[in-house]
């Protein structure tokens, strides 16, 4: 099984991911409707994995802010992109 540091380490790809398209540095050829698919995704999983009983990601003192951030990012774009 993964530990808590494994698995917030592995949802980093997901902010990456998400504060590249914000930021436009993301350097994929996309449509908007991808773009905003694929933020949409990453946010979900990053949501999906901050609930995380098993390990428990919720529980954990680990500073969580990149992730909480990212999706607040995420939210953000897709509402002004959409």
């Amino acid at each position: 099984m993964k530990t808590v540091e494994q698995v917030l380490t592995s949802a980093s790809y997901s902010v990456t991911l998400i504060n590249d398209i914000n930021s436009g540095t993301h350097n994929v050829e996309l449509t908007q409707e991808q773009k905003n698919n694929t933020v949409q995704r990453n946010v979900d999983h990053l949501e999906i994995i901050l609930a995380y009983t098993e390990p428990d990601v919720v529980g954990d003192p680990s500073d969580k802010t990149p992730y909480t951030t990212a999706i607040a990012t995420g939210k953000a774009y897709i509402e002004e992109n959409s």
